[in-house]
This record gives structure tokens, C-alpha cells and sequence, in this order.
């Protein structure tokens, strides 16, 4: 699911849609008027070094890129009960900013590095009849990942990154009238290695592969309700502090000097992390995996009317993190998602461009069984995104 909603914690903090579970695909680049599609394969600024760093082989000497983005939308929960105040929608606006630099080396060897936040998880529920279980919570990460590339050949180039990953976790609940909030911070690495082919004069290929990435945060998770004395309920913290591994696939093909058409194939593995749900303490719960190996697909198109503009459109699905709908986590609410996106980049001097996209993405409806007296539901949850980028070449 690429979905999720962040609170931003500075300039490079990114909030995570619900997007392929807890990773984000937009970042303030050109990759969000795309829906992401292309990413492995198209290397055209230096935010390869993200989507895949093998891609630094095709950029100019060097070059700078820079984005700035907002996001915002409607993630509304509703209580089946309705005596009992509901949250309403727990997704609030905030921006998110990412930066990278790369260089060529000699005629084999590009090096760079970003600095970025590409997942995460957010809530603020209010004041609502579950507040002393969760009233909100936050999982920020900023990624400092320097990365190199080899070309090996006219068209085989290799690249990886080692990512050092710092994440802030915060839960905020109301401890009897009063909000109390727990925060604890991790370090953590990852890695990320990427190949890019070029099978013709047209059509490239890219693979790339993330690690997985896992923080251990300290936050007690226990809480307790005045009206249900002899029941604690624990939150799936862990479930919402780790991302899976992953695997893009991505073709670009330029159909002439005017158009191309580019697309995706990934997997996340998300199962590996069992069943991420409030449970009552002190009973037999069920072990079941409710999770489940997500897929993205992309379809793409780039027109460039004249040498100055390039126009971007893409349409993307990532499948849900869930076995079924209607029993999902209250902490990690997300589905099928769709995305459409549109944007433009335009020379403004030989050696810079400028860029704007926006992007609306759709997720399933789902709903909430766990814990009783909370039961209720997600009901057309919604993100829209806009984004200005600026790539710099010297």
C-alpha cells in the first residue's frame, strides 16, 4: 500500500502515503506526474539514486535536484456505533522536501547521494470515544543514502546505495483527561542495488532491489479503559514501524524524438509481518496472517512538444496489504489503491529545468473489527499531491 499519513518533522521528513503499504513513491520529482511509472528505467535527473542509483550513469557530469511537495486529502473513520463520537478524518496537510547530487567519477564511476523520507505512518484520531487507546501517532524516517555506479558496458551499468535510516516514532493518548505522549527514536540501515540495461536504442530496463528496513522502538503499548477494568489493550506497534523489502521492474520506450511510453512490475514483501492488530492482553488471539505480498503496476507516458517541455501522465495500482477488507488494523488503515497523475517540466536554460505535478490517489473502502467497541470503517479514503521540483546540471 503506498499509504499512510505522516506528520513532516523538518525539511526532509516525508509523510508516507498508504502507498505499497508504508512506502511513498512521491517525493517531489518528476516521478510523482508519472504515478511512479518508469522509475527503475528512466533516469532522468538525480533522483535515480532513489528509484535506482545504477541510473547516476546516464546523468550529466554533475547535477542537483531538489523537490518540495504537499499533501493532504480525506481519510475518514466512522463508528458503527453511533451513541459514540467518531474521529472523523485523521489526514491533516503537510509538506515534505527531498535533495540529491551526483557526479561523474571517471569514465566507469558516478557517485551521489540524497537525502530523503520515502515512508512512514501518521494518524491524529482526536478526541474520540478511543482516545485513551490511540489519539494519534506518528512514525517519521529521513534516509541519508550515498550511493555509486558502475557502467559496465555502453549499455550495462550496476549501482547501490547504503541507506542510513533515523525514525521517530510518538503516541499520543488520553491518560485519564490528560494527553500523555511516549516517544522513542531508532537508527536503522538498509540497502538498495540496481541494473540498468539498454536493450536497444529505445528501450531500457531497470531492476531494483530495497532491503528491508526494521526500527525497535521502546513505547508502552498497553492501554486501559475506566469502563472495562480487567482489559488491556495492546497496539501493534511493531506492525507499523517496519518496511518490507522490495522489487521494481520498469521499461522505457522511446517511441520517437516526441513520445515515450514506460511502465512498472513490483513486489513488496509484506506477509513476512504476521497480523498487525489491537489485541486484547490476556487472551488467546488468533495468529492468523492478515497480511499479504503487495504488487504495483504503472503505465506512463512522456510527450515533448518542443525541446523546452516535457509533459508526464501516469496511472498506477498497488494491491492491498491486507487478506480481507473488512478486517483490517485501526492504526493502519489502507486498501487497493489507484493513482492518476499528470505534469510538466520546462527547459528553462540549457542547464536547468523546473517541473509540476499533482496526483490523486484513490484507496478501497475498508473496515475495523478489532477491538469490539471500536468497530467501524473507512469509507472512500482519498490523497491528492502537488509538487515543484528543480534539477540543476554543471
Amino acid at each position: 500500500m503506498n499509504k499512510s499519513t505522516l506528520v513532516c518533522l523538518g525539511l526532509f521528513l516525508s509523510p508516507t502515503s498508504w502507498a505499497s503499504g508504508l512506502y511513498f513513491y512521491e517525493i517531489g520529482t518528476e516521478d510523482t506526474g508519472l504515478a511512479g511509472a518508469g522509475q527503475a528505467a528512466r533516469a532522468q535527473d538525480a533522483s535515480t539514486i532513489v528509484t535506482n542509483p545504477a541510473g547516476m550513469t546516464r546523468l550529466p557530469d554533475h547535477m542537483f535536484t531538489g523537490g518540495l511537495q504537499v499533501m493532504d486529502g480525506d481519510i475518514p473513520y466512522q463508528l458503527d456505533e453511533s451513541g459514540r463520537r467518531s474521529p472523523g478524518n485523521i489526514m491533516n496537510l503537510f509538506p515534505n522536501a527531498s535533495g540529491f547530487y551526483a557526479q561523474k567519477l571517471n569514465d566507469d564511476f558516478y557517485a551521489g547521494i540524497g537525502m530523503y523520507g520515502n515512508y512512514g505512518l501518521a494518524t491524529d484520531y482526536g478526541n474520540w470515544a478511543g482516545d485513551r487507546l490511540l489519539k494519534k501517532s506518528a512514525m517519521v524516517a529521513l534516509t541519508l543514502s550515498p550511493s555509486l555506479a558502475y557502467k559496465l558496458s555502453d549499455k550495462v551499468s550496476l549501482g547501490g546505495s547504503v541507506n542510513v535510516n533515523y525514525g521517530l516514532f510518538s503516541l499520543t493518548r488520553n491518560v485519564d483527561g490528560d494527553d500523555k505522549t511516549e516517544k522513542d527514536h531508532d537508527w536503522a540501515m538498509s540497502y538498495r542495488l540496481g541494473l540498468l540495461m539498454e536493450l536497444t536504442d529505445q528501450t531500457r530496463a531497470g531492476l531494483t532491489w530495497n532491503s528491508r528496513t526494521k526500527y525497535d522502538f521502546n513505547i508502552d503499548a498497553k492501554a486501559r479503559f475506566p469502563n472495562l477494568p480487567n482489559v488491556e489493550y495492546d497496539l501493534p506497534i511493531t506492525a507499523q514501524v517496519q518496511a518490507p523489502q522490495q522489487i521494481m521492474l520498469s521499461l522505457v520506450h522511446d517511441l520517437n524524438k516526441q513520445w515515450s511510453v514506460m511502465g512498472d512490475l513490483g513486489w513488496q514483501d509484506w506477509s513476512q509481518f504476521g497480523s498487525p492488530q489491537i489485541s486484547v492482553v490476556g487472551q488467546d488471539l488468533d495468529k492468523t496472517n492478515r497480511l499479504k505480498d503487495t504488487w504495483h503496476t504503472a503505465l506512463g507516458v512522456q510527450y515533448r512538444p518542443t525541446e523546452q517541455w516535457r509533459v508526464n501522465a501516469g496511472v498506477a495500482f498497488d494491491s492491498s496489504i491486507y487478506e480481507s477488507q473488512s478486517d483490517i488494523a485501526l492504526s493502519l488503515p489502507t486498501g487497493d489503491e489507484w493513482r492518476f497523475a499528470t505534469g510538466a517540466q520546462y527547459q528553462v536554460t540549457p542547464q536547468s529545468n523546473v517541473g509540476f505535478a499533482v496526483s490523486y490517489l484513490h484507496m478501497q473502502s475498508s473496515r475495523v473489527q478489532s477491538p469490539e467497541l471500536l468497530k467501524g470503517s473507512y469509507d472512500n479514503p482519498y490523497l491528492w499531491f502537488a509538487s515543484v521540483n528543480y534539477s540543476y546540471q554543471f
